[in-house]
């Protein structure tokens, strides 16, 4: 039996500020501080500014999770 993976969407339990980081990290499986080192490394190393507008384009196009779901 496969697990299915539901639809990326921003984390109400695992956010900072927007929930972007926190909502990867559900999506794929991972430990949410391990996605939010790799995303501030990825952005320092490509000048910062990259990462920042990376950052808002997900947190507007990215729906919040809603509170129901699992």
């Amino acid at each position: 039996m496969t697990e299915t993976r539901s639809g990326l969407k921003r984390s109400l339990d695992s956010r900072m500020l927007a929930g972007v980081c926190g909502g990867v990290a559900e999506w794929l499986g991972w430990d949410p501080t391990l996605v939010r080192i790799a995303f501030v490394a990825v952005s320092l190393l490509s000048a910062a500014f990259p990462g920042i507008i990376v950052y808002g384009i997900l947190w507007i196009l990215m729906p919040e999770r809603e509170a129901f779901e699992s």
